[in-house]
């Protein structure tokens, strides 16, 4: 399964459209949403500290669900029934797929982490770097579950489009551009249960110098299993149907 492991790592980080807006666009939209109307003072800083979670967290959500799109053309060009004849297990397979994506959404949250470090003037003691890092790293599981169910579960051209929506969905109502606090009194309360808002939620509280809430960590949990369920029946199905 390592093998699976570093051969998808690779495939994913010579892919010059991975880079180009799974990285960049979340460094350029937080450098204009940081840059644009805003003033100075503590309320600026507090603004870019706040923002910068948001969109390191919307390039690794984004990073992690389009993993799917791999999964849906190599579904397209055979390598499921190719995979069939090893002895990797279904489970194996989605773990594996899940492992390799894990790795590829770390640049688009160091990018974000830097720019808002060497740009910005964002300071924090390192382990708060560090933490922040690490459980945004962590929170992606539930959308890199999702991404592949897509991507097994549907076709090539279908999956590009519905992890786009879903990536575009679950950050504006996770209020990963702009805080629900700013949403409509109907919206706010539903917006506060999606898995994007309780992922930015673990990047603010390490910003907040606190420890993540136990309903945010048992939030995540239930869409992790939610979604990894999904993955596990969409690559049955397409095990057998492909």
């Amino acid at each position: 399964m390592l093998d699976y492991v570093r051969l998808e790592v690779r495939r994913t980080l010579r892919d010059r459209g991975f880079v180009i807006f799974g990285v960049g666009m979340p460094v350029v939209m937080y450098v204009l949403m940081t840059t644009i109307g805003v003033g100075a003072g503590g309320a600026a800083m507090e603004w870019k500290t706040a923002s910068m979670v948001g969109m390191a967290a919307y390039g690794a959500l984004g990073a992690a669900i389009g993993s799917g799109t791999g999964v849906a053309e190599d579904k397209q060009l055979g390598w499921l029934r190719q995979l069939r004849v090893t002895p990797l297990s279904p489970l194996r397979v989605v773990v594996g797929r899940g492992l390799s994506a894990s790795v590829t959404v770390l640049p688009a949250i160091a990018a974000v982490l830097l720019v808002g470090a060497l740009l910005n003037g964002v300071r924090m003691p390192a382990w708060q770097w560090a933490a922040l890092a690490g459980l945004l790293w962590l929170g992606t599981a539930p959308f890199i579950l999702l991404g592949l169910g897509n991507g097994y579960r549907l076709s090539a051209q279908s999956t590009g489009v519905v992890n786009t929506g879903c990536m575009v969905l679950l950050s504006i109502i996770g209020g990963l551009w702009f805080p629900i606090e700013l949403f409509p009194s109907w919206l706010r309360a539903p917006a506060s249960w999606t898995p994007g808002n309780r992922f930015a939620a673990l990047g603010h509280s390490v910003t907040q110098g606190e420890a993540p809430g136990l309903g945010t960590v048992a939030v995540l949990a239930v869409w992790l299993a939610l979604f990894g369920s999904y993955a596990v029946y969409a690559y049955r199905r397409a095990a057998r149907t492909t």
